[in-house]
């Protein structure tokens, strides 16, 4: 049994046993080697942030297939916990699918989530509501990524972003319908409003799966603790910005300081240091293995 094949099983066993996985996000594999360092169980690689480390756009459907997945394969590469990938829309149809669900499979990665927006996508925290394909469509990809997979404990996390245009109904209509297809758990995307504490009970209650909840941004949702969350009924909550947020506050308060004072002194004591650097990327672990198998040997 291969090491990605046991943290698949590890995250498909969690879906119904303990208490709520928490994923933070990252958008690189230093961000996942900080978060396993942290103890957290598992970790979420962002679509949005992706787009921002690796082309400096927005998240309007930019990635593609090869940039995320081979981003996502060193990302897991150097983490022992599960990683859980944003997979936009499957980028095409079921066909297109089928190579995602292989690809990301062939990455590491162990587990990624599906939307039924239309192509080309856009971030569900833009402005506006989001275009979605009907439901048979978006239903027969999910069916095919379920048939795509060569590993049966790789994830398959269907979202449906119809809230926003055709209302929570049609949304939790859909995820339903998503999870008969075989979806293993249900990702009901919403919008901060006065009733979204009602709304994402009604969500866990009906959907009739392990349900996935986004906490990025604001309002009444992201001042909830984790209990508060888990006592939602969901089974994951990912937070996407966490990374890309607090790294790109401290690099541009950095910024400004050496801008305005010609140096760092006034921020340096909330940066790392060479030695904490070095931590987070195991370089003692390196040093080790050198003088294991390089030491004297020329």
């Amino acid at each position: 049994m291969s090491e990605k094949a046991s943290v698949r099983q590890q995250l498909r066993r969690r879906l119904t046993e303990g208490g709520m996985i928490v994923a933070p996000g990252i958008y690189d594999a230093y961000g996942a080697r900080m978060v396993q360092q942290a103890g957290y169980e598992a970790v979420y690689m962002t679509g949005n942030g992706v787009s921002a480390c690796l082309l400096g756009q927005p998240d309007v459907g930019m990635v593609d297939l090869t940039l995320f997945a081979a981003h996502a394969h060193r990302a897991a590469a150097c983490v022992d916990i599960p990683l859980i990938c944003d997979a936009d829309t499957g980028y095409g149809n079921a066909v297109n699918v089928k190579h995602t669900v292989r690809e990301f499979e062939a990455a590491g990665v162990a587990a990624i989530h599906l939307e039924d927006q239309l192509a080309p996508k856009r971030c569900g925290h833009l402005p506006g509501s989001r275009p979605v394909v009907s439901l048979a469509e978006h239903a027969g990809k999910i069916e095919a990524a379920v048939a795509a997979r060569r590993d049966p404990d790789f994830i398959i996390i269907a979202r449906t972003d119809a809230a926003t245009g055709l209302g929570l109904d049609e949304a939790i209509r859909r995820g339903q319908a998503y999870r008969k297809a075989g979806a293993d758990v249900v990702f009901v995307e919403l919008k901060n409003s006065p009733t979204i504490l009602e709304d994402l009970k009604r969500v866990t209650a009906e959907s009739g799966a392990p349900c996935l909840v986004n906490i990025d941004g604001g309002g009444k949702l992201g001042e909830l603790t984790v209990p508060e969350i888990e006592a939602l009924g969901f089974r994951i909550a990912i937070f996407p910005g966490l990374a890309r947020n607090a790294a790109g506050f401290a690099i541009k308060e950095a910024l400004g300081t050496l801008k305005r004072d010609g140096n760092t002194r006034a921020v340096r004591e909330r940066m790392l240091t060479m030695k904490e650097y070095n931590e987070i990327l195991d370089l003692g672990a390196v040093e080790d293995w050198e003088k294991r198998y390089m030491q004297n040997r020329q």
